[in-house]
């Protein structure tokens, strides 16, 4: 009765959001970015950069961290989540170009950087790249469909290119991604000193390195309770140790920046900045000192929770990029309108509903063959509740 209770809870939650979403879709697209958002032109950019962007691009960083893992860096352990980290990132990269149709003034022009090239802006780079990009994980995810309905010559062929699909997706990913904080180096005197930086492309890739791993252990702990999966826990263990130590490096990386700068002096300054700055450094301290140690690493219901505390972080960071070190210079405060809202919500909303479809009719999920069926069985679990169980 519970679970039929909250079955239906969260399809009606559904509706709403995406009714909400299509409102807000026909009063954009009416009325325009006056009438359904509140940027201006001291304020040009919102949460359809900062957040459905910024952090949806580094959000679907998990396609090219695996993809690498497994097929370049021959790491096979991970191969089988690596299917659903390519559809994650997959969907992720489709909801940014749909979120980029929103705040675009001429959305229908969104095919100009194609042919109309201007190779002394960061934005033609991130454009092309994006777009070369998704096409790449269009081909990585293909064989799935492939598999799907038997095409055996096809599915051939394709894994006979998978190898220099994977290494251009790399390629163009540690570009774009580091590109995506290359925007914002020619703002040194409008970003706030406690996110400007020359190493901001450099931060960028690593946060989403970081990032990458955190939504693959996210999204494995959900598939499994969708679709009665076993756990594969025994991955995550070893995923959140490496989050960890790339975690490290990062929050390393910025303390010795905002040193050698001398901005950690702007801690001290009143406003809304050190307390924003503080926010996201404690959302990714608290989960990599867990990860550090054994026994935290081995309950699952704090890996959970650790994971969705550094992915608030990992947001955090982007909207104070994007937003928050932005306001002060700007002279004005931004507030998302409720449209805005509603559309990013929507588009979130569709992409788990997509996941969804894609995992229950497609191939998505691989079943593993171990060479050591009781070692196998050591790590992995049949369900969150035995995994909770096992925690404790």
């Amino acid at each position: 009765m519970m679970a039929m209770a909250q079955k239906y809870f969260w399809r009606g939650l559904f509706a709403v959001i995406m009714a909400a979403g299509l409102y807000a879709t026909f009063l954009r697209f009416w009325g325009g970015l006056g009438a359904s958002t509140n940027l201006s032109d001291q304020f040009p950019w919102g949460i359809w950069i900062g957040f459905d962007v910024l952090c949806g691009v580094g959000l679907a960083a998990g396609g090219f961290t695996l993809a690498a893992t497994v097929h370049i860096f021959n790491i096979k352990s991970y191969h089988a989540v690596v299917r659903p980290a390519i559809l994650t990132a997959f969907l992720g990269y489709l909801l940014v170009v749909v979120a980029l149709m929103f705040d675009l003034g001429h959305p229908y022009r969104i095919w100009h950087p194609l042919i109309m090239w201007n190779p002394r802006s960061v934005m033609f780079e991130v454009g092309w790249c994006v777009t070369l990009y998704t096409t790449v994980l269009f081909l990585e995810f293909l064989p799935v469909v492939l598999e799907k309905f038997r095409m055996h010559t096809a599915l051939k062929i394709m894994k006979g290119v998978t190898l220099p699909i994977i290494i251009a997706g790399v390629i163009l990913s540690t570009l774009h991604q580091s590109s995506l904080g290359s925007l914002f180096l020619i703002m040194p005197d409008r970003l706030h000193p406690l996110w400007w930086t020359p190493l901001l492309p450099v931060l960028f890739f690593i946060s989403a390195v970081a990032t990458g791993l955190a939504m693959t252990i996210f999204e494995s702990w959900h598939s499994s309770k969708a679709f009665g999966r076993q756990l594969e826990y025994g991955l995550i263990c070893n995923m959140t140790r490496v989050l960890a130590v790339i975690t490290a490096v990062y929050l390393t990386m910025r303390f010795l920046d905002l040193s050698h700068r001398g901005a950690l002096a702007k801690l001290n300054e009143p406003g809304i900045e050190r307390w924003m700055f503080g926010l996201e450094i404690v959302l990714m301290a608290v989960p990599m000192l867990m990860f550090f140690r054994e026994k935290t690493r081995r309950h699952p219901l704090a890996v959970y929770l650790g994971v969705v505390m550094f992915l608030l972080g990992f947001v955090a960071n982007r909207m104070n990029v994007s937003v928050t070190g932005l306001e002060r210079a700007s002279g004005v405060t931004y507030i998302p309108k409720w449209s805005e809202v509603a559309v990013t919500l929507a588009i979130i909303a569709a992409g788990f509903a997509i996941f969804r479809l894609a995992a229950r009719y497609l191939p998505v999920f691989e079943e593993e063959h171990h060479e050591n069926p009781e070692a196998a069985a050591g790590t992995r679990i049949p369900t969150l509740q035995g995994a909770a169980a096992q925690g404790d």
